[in-house]
């Protein structure tokens, strides 16, 4: 699907690092492993064949009211779509698989980065996001 599409560019859009006190990080660390990844994707077309993908990385602990962490982080990415007679499924396929897959390795990197520095050192993410199982479960 390569010949397809072509990344244009990649950027943060935005980024949320929320710790509201010295002992709001302290239970962070402390409930780091109830913590869990939640992935949004959103797109829209732009002028000349190219498409806004918009990968929203959002990272909170939902058992936690009160002295919580809220981290996000928006990666815009626009691609330029190289084939004219692409079909609608191939262009779902495209934003919602296959791009994600080439770019998340260097989103979560970028993410987790931010986060160390933020007070979360040691901080890794359980398993990695299948998105070709997403997709295919997405269908079904």
């Amino acid at each position: 699907m390569e010949d397809k599409y072509k990344i244009i560019l990649s950027y943060i859009q935005d980024l949320s690092v929320e710790i509201p006190s010295p002992e709001a990080l302290i239970t962070i660390r402390n409930t780091i492993p109830e913590y869990q990844v939640k992935v949004d994707l959103k797109s829209k077309p732009l002028k000349r064949k190219m498409i806004e993908v918009l990968t929203t990385l959002t990272y909170e602990n939902p058992n936690q009211k009160k002295e919580r962490g809220f981290f996000q982080i928006k990666y815009a990415t626009a691609i330029e779509i190289t084939d004219v007679q692409i079909k609608k499924e191939e262009l779902e396929k495209i934003v919602l698989c296959d791009l994600q897959t080439k770019i998340y390795p260097e989103l979560e990197d970028k993410f987790l980065t931010i986060l160390r520095q933020s007070g979360l050192p040691d901080l890794k993410f359980g398993s990695k996001i299948d998105f070709e199982k997403l997709y295919k479960k997405r269908l079904s």
